[in-house]
């Protein structure tokens, strides 16, 4: 299955170029990825930001997610919040558009000037069978992109996935922590002692993923860790409340 999607995909390339298309709707476009009505449905994480896992906010303050639990990184950025068009990029990111690291990387690289440089870059592992459907791991894409702009180089299997988990999506921030416990482990103490690492995934939702593969890494004698994400869910303190219809008289 796998191959038919790949050359699928080559042919589409063929056809398509990727940079003749929006890489949300795939109608034809000559500048840049996203088209401008696409553009308008994504929303650029530049304003104000939690100064400790880097997620849109209300208040120029530390969100109140991070003052419940402090992350175990130091710091983290993410270009994009995730909703509207980031969802759709990312979706198919996952599914068959590798090249959107390019991009993705791009944006990330910007944010990283605002962090402190690292020794090395760590992406978020799966396992091999996961990796085998997918047909590649989207963080590692993403890691290597990121390298070949920094010249960080990215430590080759710095973590690994050792179980299968359960999906965190439909899962509660508490089972979320629980589901992944001991599924990370690391290969070899010795690359990541005394480091400052910089860690990479795709998205940043309650920050249970990136908790775990902090914990590991530090464990292992890393000096600090600075996280690094596509896109992260924004922070709301309070859910909109509904109003209620009056009574018709």
């Amino acid at each position: 299955m796998f191959k038919i999607n790949a050359l699928k995909k080559i042919l589409s390339d063929m056809f398509f170029p990727q940079s003749f298309t929006c890489d949300i709707c795939g109608i034809e476009t000559f500048d840049g990825n996203i088209c401008p009505v696409c553009l308008k449905t994504v929303t650029f994480n530049n304003g104000t930001t939690c100064p400790v896992c880097g997620r849109k906010t209300d208040r120029p303050e530390i969100c109140l997610e991070c003052k419940a639990a402090t992350p175990r990184f130091k710091k983290g950025i993410s270009p994009l919040v995730y909703n509207g068009g980031a969802v759709a990029l990312i979706a198919k990111y996952k599914n068959g558009y590798g090249y959107l690291k390019e991009y993705f990387a791009d944006l990330i690289c910007r944010k990283l000037e605002n962090l402190p440089k690292a020794d090395c870059i760590v992406y978020i592992p799966m396992t091999k069978k996961s990796v085998h459907k997918r047909g590649y791991n989207q963080a590692e894409l993403l890691a290597k992109s990121i390298s070949d702009h920094t010249q960080i180089p990215v430590l080759k299997d710095g973590l690994l996935k050792a179980k299968e988990t359960a999906a965190q999506k439909s899962l509660s921030k508490k089972e979320r922590a629980t589901n992944l416990e001991d599924c990370f482990k690391v290969h070899d103490r010795k690359q990541i002692k005394d480091k400052t690492i910089l860690l990479v995934d795709d998205v940043l939702t309650t920050g249970a993923t990136a908790d775990a593969a902090c914990k590991k890494l530090l464990d292992a004698g890393a000096k600090c860790v600075y996280f690094a994400a596509v896109a992260s869910v924004e922070f709301k303190p309070f859910k909109e409340k509904k109003t209620a219809e009056k009574p018709k008289e």
